[in-house]
């Protein structure tokens, strides 16, 4: 599939097991879910959750495990991030790049950069307002 921003293709994603089973080496769907509420105690993203279950602790799928996304965990003990990870991650990266144009504002290639940010943030609010995960009027501005 091709980018969004790009005329070229991009590298491909990682696939999921053919069948979503648990296996039975892995942890406990129980011990899972703490370890879960442990790490989002401690200040971690979702995705640094599920790379540090993966790598450290061996579980190979949260949602095969437990029969639903670690999200949904998170919002069940109250610790879910006020703004969806994805939409975040754009608004710090859209930060940095304006404090570098702050510093270089001859900088043309990187403004386009900034441009196109914005333009996936204003995408990403409208699909979060149209399904409820941000209220009417926030805003990112």
């Amino acid at each position: 599939m091709a980018r969004m921003h790009a005329r070229r293709r991009g590298k491909s994603g990682s696939k999921h097991p053919v069948e979503r089973t648990h296996p039975e080496w892995s942890l406990k769907p129980e011990e899972i879910e703490q370890l879960i509420v442990k790490l989002a105690e401690e200040g971690k993203p979702p995705a640094m959750i599920g790379l540090i279950l993966r790598d450290s602790y061996g579980v190979p799928d949260i949602r095969a495990a437990l029969g639903k996304k670690l999200t949904k965990v998170l919002e069940e003990h109250g610790l879910a991030p006020k703004i969806p990870e994805d939409l975040s991650n754009l608004l710090d990266k859209r930060e940095s790049l304006m404090k570098h144009l702050a510093e270089h504002p001859k900088d043309l290639h990187n403004k386009r950069r900034l441009e196109l940010i914005e333009a996936k943030i204003r995408r990403l609010v409208k699909y979060y307002k149209r399904e409820g995960k941000l209220p009417e009027g926030w805003t990112f501005v």
